[in-house]
């Protein structure tokens, strides 16, 4: 396409037209930009915060799909559609509850067994932190303890009850090296993979100001795999139940194992029943506790969640 070039004007101004009669778009009748951004009025940006529940409004929500259950348990005990002999109604579980609180026997069942988790969760969580940290931190830790970790982590820890009976007999030291072995797996993995999921460049930074060894870990690494500690937190005392179970169930005079190993001996189906609602009240509040304590360590975390 050849341009022919137009005499200027008396303005001074050269028309450039295209050859052939087409007119040249003149600057003023072009199309407005129609995404430019109009920089005349500033408006305020959205909200990027979290609006939080009423708490009565969310206790309401927690406390919904339970008491729903609670409400079928109940009207199919008393409608008789579901039989005594497979599962006892609300009415003789409360009754087994009063008799066992009149007689003094359930606080001393939990606290016997409060006791055995706790100690024996606190040795296999410290072993597990301590493991994962050395583990996630240095490859030599690495090459030495994750493989045989691994391997005990892929064997089930009810597997070993008869070597730790002939180990350790039926007593005490059983039933905590059994709860600890239970809680220390969860502990090692989620603390492994926390360690390393740490930017690099925050550990460059700290060395960089001097921190090494025992103080970079517990002054950088571990806070800022503090999110995956207490997950592994919360499933370590969930199998550390599992584990308690399994260790009252074998030389033990008291505790809550104890009491389902009476009840199956003598057929106390309300017992039985009165001993998983106690468990899962147990599980209930270990859950709350690290709740509030990961509010409390780790406030960010709350701000993903879409309400």
């Amino acid at each position: 396409m050849t341009v022919e070039t137009i005499p200027e004007e008396p303005g001074g101004v050269r028309d450039r037209r295209p050859a052939g009669g087409e007119a040249a778009v003149s600057p003023d009748t072009a199309a407005p930009d129609t995404a430019a951004p109009d920089t005349g009025q500033l408006r305020a940006p959205a909200w990027l915060g979290r609006r939080r529940r009423h708490p009565a409004v969310s206790l309401a929500v927690r406390l919904s799909v339970p008491l729903a259950l609670l409400a079928a348990w109940w009207w199919g005990s008393g409608t008789g559609r579901i039989p005594p002999d497979v599962l006892t109604g609300p009415g003789a579980v409360l009754s087994a509850l009063k008799e066992l609180v009149s007689t003094g026997q359930l606080a001393d069942y939990v606290l016997a067994s409060a006791r055995r988790a706790g100690l024996g969760v606190l040795l296999g969580c410290g072993a597990g932190l301590l493991l994962g940290a050395a583990a996630g931190l240095s490859a030599l830790g690495e090459e030495l303890i994750d493989p045989t970790l691994q391997m005990k982590r892929a064997v089930p820890f009810l597997a070993l009850v008869p070597l730790f009976i002939s180990w350790f007999g039926v007593g005490e030291t059983f039933k905590v090296v059994l709860i600890a072995v239970a809680a220390s797996a969860p502990m090692y993995a989620y603390t492994y993979l926390g360690v390393r999921g740490v930017d690099r460049k925050v550990v460059e930074a700290a060395r960089g100001f001097g921190l090494r060894g025992p103080r970079l870990a517990a002054s950088v690494v571990i806070p800022s795999a503090l999110p995956s500690v207490l997950m592994a937190l919360r499933i370590s005392l969930s199998v550390s139940l599992t584990g308690l179970i399994a260790a009252e169930q074998l030389g033990a005079t008291e505790g809550i194992g104890y009491l389902v190993t009476l009840a199956q001996q003598y057929y106390r189906n309300d017992y039985m029943v009165l001993c998983i609602l106690i468990y899962a009240l147990l599980g209930l509040l270990i859950d709350l506790a690290i709740r509030g304590a990961e509010r409390l360590a780790a406030p960010w975390r709350g701000q993903v969640a879409v309400r």
